[in-house]
């Protein structure tokens, strides 16, 4: 392991040679382990991994961390967090987390806790990674249209059928994104194309289809700025 860039020369120097042991993942966080010595990395909104075989290329710009294990390589640039952590230190942020739909066994009773004594907007909340872990800006505009929910619905006005309902779609959704590689959200009946390769503009019901027609009840689609981010959703459905 290396750091072209030197900005984690130092963490990297702790685990160079070493074996891995095994890569988890909770939420946004990444964790690869080599023993006590834990590699943490938070992509954030702009981080990304490349991989290959072969000889690596030659170092270009901001490249955070490369990892070279005989034929292959992998880089990281431009994550929120790179860096070496002790297993006590991965228990804090650990504890900081909402459930993950996307680790064994998830339950989402913790979240729901949360969300019934929030007067947030639960567009918000689905966002807040204390409250839930991993959700991103595409999940959370299409499950709240699956389920008609307002998204500036404050997070106490939620009944639990509802959310139990959300969280059963949300895993299912999530779950089906991994394996595919894909986000796709819309039901066959909702598509252009009923059978057959989801093309990319038929795969949301919400999410960048600003002033487009709802492919329900055809009103224009809304956007706003919610802390930051843009929160997408149909005025007439999710009134």
């Amino acid at each position: 392991m290396s750091s072209p860039q030197g900005t984690f020369a130092a963490g990297a120097a702790l685990v160079d040679g070493r074996v891995l042991d095994v890569v988890t993942a909770h939420g946004k966080h990444l964790f690869a382990a080599f023993g006590e010595q834990i590699v943490h990395v938070h992509l954030g909104l702009f981080g990304k991994y490349t991989a290959g075989t072969g000889d690596p290329p030659a170092p270009r710009g901001a490249l955070r961390m490369r990892w070279v294990v005989d034929d292959y390589w992998t880089d990281l640039r431009g994550a929120t967090a790179c860096e070496v952590l002790t297993p006590l230190e991965v228990g804090v942020i650990l504890a900081r987390l909402g459930p993950d739909p996307l680790r064994p066994r998830p339950n989402g009773r913790a979240a729901y806790a949360r969300i019934a004594r929030s007067r947030a907007p639960i567009a918000g909340l689905l966002m807040d990674q204390t409250v839930l872990s991993g959700v991103g800006n595409v999940y959370r505009a299409e499950i709240l249209f699956r389920h008609r929910i307002a998204p500036y619905l404050p997070g106490r006005e939620l009944t639990e059928d509802r959310w139990v309902a959300l969280w059963t779609d949300l895993v299912r959704l999530m779950r089906a994104g991994l394996r595919t590689g894909r986000i796709v959200t819309t039901r066959p009946l909702d598509r252009s194309r009923q059978s057959g390769y989801v093309r990319s503009e038929d795969a949301h019901y919400v999410y960048r289809r600003t002033g487009l027609p709802c492919r329900v009840c055809r009103t224009p689609i809304a956007m706003k700025l919610l802390q930051a981010r843009k929160l997408y959703w149909c005025p007439t459905c999710q009134a």
